[in-house]
């Protein structure tokens, strides 16, 4: 009896320690667990941490609500101004709610890369080249919403989206040179001319300044010299200026005056 009543005690035990280690889950910190009884979603998602479901009653799924980053692939498209362009981006998104995630979407991970594709599409189009190149902050906002608005529904919440790269055409890359060369070389004329203005003006006051005192004349004359001498050249060329040529000429017409007066 005693032998039997054992044996009983045994084979419950057996049972139960199979019925926990059947019924027993495991769900991860960033996880959530959806679980379905007899194909309807039963109660709320499970938090992290040990839990039970009824064997071959329930079926616990497991959803991660991590962030996913999800590359988009290139989409060619055609600009607002005419442009063939290819461009890609980055989603970033998680799930906010399990259970829509699983029940209201057969596959959010594909369901969001094709929104997000589609919409990137639609954006290409309603956007300028410009626009792609140098404003792409805004164009992240506006392709966020374009995805964002349907994902809600599917309990996933948009992140960020980034767009990463615009490959353009070799002819449209050439072409892009070939302008921004020409402007830099109309900036340089501009800087240039410029620079030339200001040094006829202060050139011009300078020889306003010099010619109401001739003495500074002839001190720059020399400064000019020594300067030229320093260079250790063979041949020095001076440049005799015409103040004193007119101070010779007048030199030599005093003393005829003076003669011809005796």
């Amino acid at each position: 009896m005693v032998q039997e009543l054992l044996t009983a005690a045994a084979a419950v035990g057996s049972a139960g320690v199979l019925y926990v280690a059947s019924a027993a889950r495991v769900v991860k910190q960033y996880e959530r667990g959806v679980v379905f009884r007899l194909g309807r979603l039963a109660g709320q998602a499970r938090g992290p941490g040990f839990t039970m479901i009824v064997p071959f009653v329930d079926r616990l799924h497991k959803v991660n609500m991590q962030i996913i980053t999800l590359p988009v692939p290139a989409q060619e498209g055609i600009t607002r101004d005419n442009v063939t362009v290819r461009v890609d981006a980055v989603v970033y998104f998680k799930v906010v709610d399990a259970a829509n995630a699983l029940v209201r979407v057969e596959d959010y991970r594909f369901a969001v890369s094709q929104m997000a594709q589609t919409s990137l599409r639609s954006i290409i189009g309603k956007s300028d080249l410009d626009d792609l190149l140098s404003d792409r902050e805004k164009l992240n906002q506006g392709l966020e919403l374009m995805i964002d608005s349907p994902a809600v529904g599917w309990g996933v919440q948009i992140d960020r989206v980034e767009i990463k790269d615009v490959s353009l055409p070799d002819t449209m890359k050439r072409s892009m040179a070939r302008q921004a060369e020409a402007d830099r070389e109309r900036r340089a004329r501009v800087i240039n001319a410029d620079a030339e203005l200001q040094a006829s003006k202060v050139l011009a006051e300078a020889a306003r300044e010099m010619s109401e005192t001739p003495a500074a004349l002839q001190l720059r004359l020399l400064q000019t010299v020594v300067a030229v001498a320093a260079e250790k050249n063979s041949t020095l060329v001076l440049p005799f200026p015409v103040e004193l040529l007119r101070f010779l000429e007048k030199a030599q017409e005093h003393p005829v005056e003076h003669r011809v007066e005796r």
